[in-house]
């Protein structure tokens, strides 16, 4: 992947985003089985922590699920706690939403009407949290 730098001076190589579940293994289903994301890695007993890192091929973006074994809760997820997956164009969003309700999930509604009025459409995780698929990255 080519980067380039930043004119600021901020030159950050690669995000994560990592939030914790009881659900760990229903999460990893969700999003690695009926999603299709890529696993970038897991850990097993990392001083009682176990997680899975998730992304998509060739990117330097991934989301890690983590579950300790003395409980991790967090927070209740809002409506809005949304993460946005682009794809290149209706079809193959269209194609990731039907393997999505073949797997048993149904679409959900958000509270900002932009994203249904635009082609998306979300499913909720088993926590709650929400992923919407959109047709292509608007600007």
């Amino acid at each position: 992947m080519n980067r380039q730098p930043w004119p600021n001076g901020f030159d950050v190589a690669q995000i994560r985003i990592s939030r914790p579940t009881d659900r760990l293994d229903a999460v990893i289903g969700f999003y690695e089985t009926d999603l299709g994301l890529l696993r970038i890695g897991d850990f097993v007993d990392h001083a009682g922590w176990d997680g899975v890192m998730l992304g998509l091929p060739g990117t330097d973006v991934h989301l890690e699920f983590t579950s300790h074994v003395d409980g991790t809760p967090c927070p209740a997820p809002t409506s809005e706690n949304v993460v946005v997956l682009y794809f290149p164009d209706e079809s193959a969003m269209s194609t990731a939403a039907e393997r999505m309700t073949a797997a048993g999930h149904d679409p959900v509604e958000l509270d900002n009407p932009y994203w249904a009025a635009n082609g998306g459409v979300a499913f909720e995780d088993p926590d709650g949290w929400r992923v919407l698929l959109m047709p292509t990255a608007l600007v």
